[in-house]
């Protein structure tokens, strides 16, 4: 095991195993088949032999305010690449929130690339998948339908952010501009429950500072 140790200040820091492994180049967020080792929940979130992430939720669990819930990475973040997988069921929605302050308000303390059953749909919006919330929609929607696998790669630079779905470029954001000017400018990182089913793998980080 690697153990990044820093004194700063007369206190003893830590480095995250993220922290320790992804300085410039890509980390597996699922490490064989782990969830634990990189992730932090309380919702019904399980791994298989597979390496796919379900999130099945538990009688009564529904909404999206359950934020302790949410499927939080141990690590934060300012300059990155992501990249994953994700499946939704008719209906589905998530989203991939990214720059949280505050893992007790990301709404309001983050910033969210929103996952959704968009396939078909003819208004874009900030809700279509890979709009970006709030009040930022795609340029195209390029969803697959409910059921397949889609595929996201998410960079953040500074203040531009690009998102890519399926391999077309849905959005290109100045997070310096408009209505995420405010936001942090780092944190944690994390899926939504929305207490809906959905499904995730492959899913891998690398830091950019």
């Amino acid at each position: 095991m690697r153990i990044c140790m820093l004194f700063l200040c007369g206190a003893l820091l830590l480095c995250s195993p993220v922290q320790a492994e992804s300085k410039g180049k890509w980390v597996d967020l699922l490490p064989n088949n782990q969830l634990d080792k990189h992730w932090t929940t309380t919702g019904n979130w399980s791994i298989n032999d597979e390496g796919v992430v379900t999130l099945e939720p538990r009688p009564g669990e529904s909404g999206w305010k359950r934020y302790d819930a949410y499927l939080w990475l141990n690590d934060q973040a300012r300059n990155f690449e992501v990249k994953f997988d994700y499946k939704t069921q008719p209906k589905g929605n998530s989203g991939f929130y990214f720059h949280v302050a505050d893992r007790d308000d990301p709404v309001s303390q983050g910033i969210e690339v929103q996952i959704y059953d968009s396939h078909g749909q003819d208004k874009l919006t900030d809700h279509t998948s890979g709009g970006v919330i709030p009040r930022i929609p795609p340029s195209a929607n390029a969803a697959k339908p409910a059921g397949e696998w889609n595929h996201f790669e998410i960079r953040c630079v500074d203040d531009q952010l690009t998102v890519k779905l399926n391999g077309e470029v849905v959005n290109k954001v100045d997070l310096s501009e408009g209505p995420l000017a405010t936001r942090p400018k780092s944190g944690y990182i994390g899926f939504q429950d929305h207490g809906l089913p959905f499904q995730l793998r492959d899913i891998h980080l690398k830091k950019l500072d």
